[in-house]
C-alpha cells in the first residue's frame, strides 16, 4: 500500500484545453523544491515529456509508461531528474495500449498503473499523473491509481458546461469500489478578468462549486505559458518575477497541507 503522506495526484479534465499538462509541469517544479516529485506522462500525446525536453520520437518502448502498463517491461523512470523532477515519459506508442489491455479479458487492466506505482511509491511524497484529456481507459486507470484528483477548468463556456458531467464520473468511480479517491481543487486556468464572458463563468464555477469543491486563485492567460514550455521551462525559471508563479507556488502549498 501507499505509504500515508505519498499523494498520487491525477491532474483530469474531459475537455482539451484545460491546461492540465502546464498544471503538472509547474506545480510539479514548485513542490520538486522541497519534496520528491515524480511526474508519469499518460497521455499519448507526450506533451508532459516534449515540456520537460525529452524527445518523445526518441525514446524506445521500454523507456516509456507504455512498457510498464503493457507488462513488455519493468518502469523505467527517467534516468536523471529534470529541475529536481523525476519522470515517467510517455511517447504515441501509448495509444496502442489502450485497445491492447481493453482486449485483454482476463484480468482487470484498470488497475494495472496501481499496481505498478505501489511498489516505488515511498520513494516520493507526490506523484502526479498527466492524463488524456478523454474518459478513456487511460484515464480511468489513471483517476484508480490516484489519491486525489485535480482539475483544471479554462474559464471558457465549453470547459465549464463539462464539469457537472465530469463531477458525475468520478462520484462513479467512488461508487464503484474507490471510496477514498478526493477531489484535491479545482484550478480555473487561462483566466482573462477583462472578459466579462470569462468573469461570469468564473463566478458560475464558483456558484456550482460552493461547499462541494475547493477553487483556487485563478491562473491567469498569458502567452508566458506556452513560451516556457517551448523552452522546456516551468514558469518560475522563464520569467520568475510573473504574477501566475505565486499562484502557483500557493497552489503547491494547499497541496501540501491536504
Amino acid at each position: 500500500m501507499y505509504k500515508k503522506k505519498t499523494k498520487i495526484i491525477a491532474t483530469f479534465n474531459q475537455s482539451g484545453g484545460a491546461g492540465k499538462t502546464t498544471t503538472v509541469h509547474n506545480l510539479g517544479y514548485h513542490l520538486a523544491q522541497k519534496h520528491q516529485v515524480l511526474l508519469v506522462d499518460m497521455d499519448p500525446q507526450a506533451s508532459l515529456t516534449t515540456f520537460m525536453g525529452i524527445e518523445p520520437k526518441e525514446l524506445k518502448s521500454e523507456q516509456t509508461i507504455y512498457a510498464a502498463i503493457t507488462e513488455r517491461a519493468h518502469l523505467d523512470i527517467w534516468h536523471e531528474p529534470i529541475h529536481k523532477m523525476h519522470l515517467v515519459p510517455s511517447n504515441n506508442a501509448l495509444a496502442g495500449a489502450e485497445l491492447e489491455l481493453v482486449r485483454d479479458i482476463t484480468t482487470d487492466n484498470r488497475q494495472k498503473l496501481k499496481f505498478i506505482l505501489e511498489p516505488i511509491a515511498d520513494k516520493y511524497d507526490y506523484i502526479l499523473i498527466d492524463c488524456p484529456p478523454s474518459l478513456g481507459y487511460l484515464s480511468i486507470m489513471s483517476l484508480l491509481a490516484a489519491t486525489h484528483i485535480l482539475i483544471p477548468v479554462q474559464t471558457e463556456y465549453k470547459c465549464y458546461a463539462a464539469t457537472e458531467q465530469l463531477l458525475t464520473t468520478i462520484a462513479r468511480l467512488k461508487k464503484g469500489g474507490h471510496k477514498d479517491l478526493q477531489i484535491a481543487a479545482f484550478i480555473p486556468t487561462q483566466h482573462d478578468k477583462r472578459t466579462l464572458q470569462q468573469s461570469g463563468i468564473l463566478e458560475a464555477i464558483k456558484n456550482q462549486m460552493e461547499g462541494r469543491v475547493h477553487i483556487t486563485t485563478p491562473i491567469p492567460k498569458s502567452i508566458d505559458f506556452p513560451s516556457a514550455s517551448q523552452a522546456h521551462l516551468p514558469l518560475a525559471l522563464w520569467k520568475k518575477n510573473h504574477p501566475a508563479v505565486s499562484i502557483l507556488e500557493e497552489i503547491a502549498n494547499y497541496l501540501v497541507k491536504l
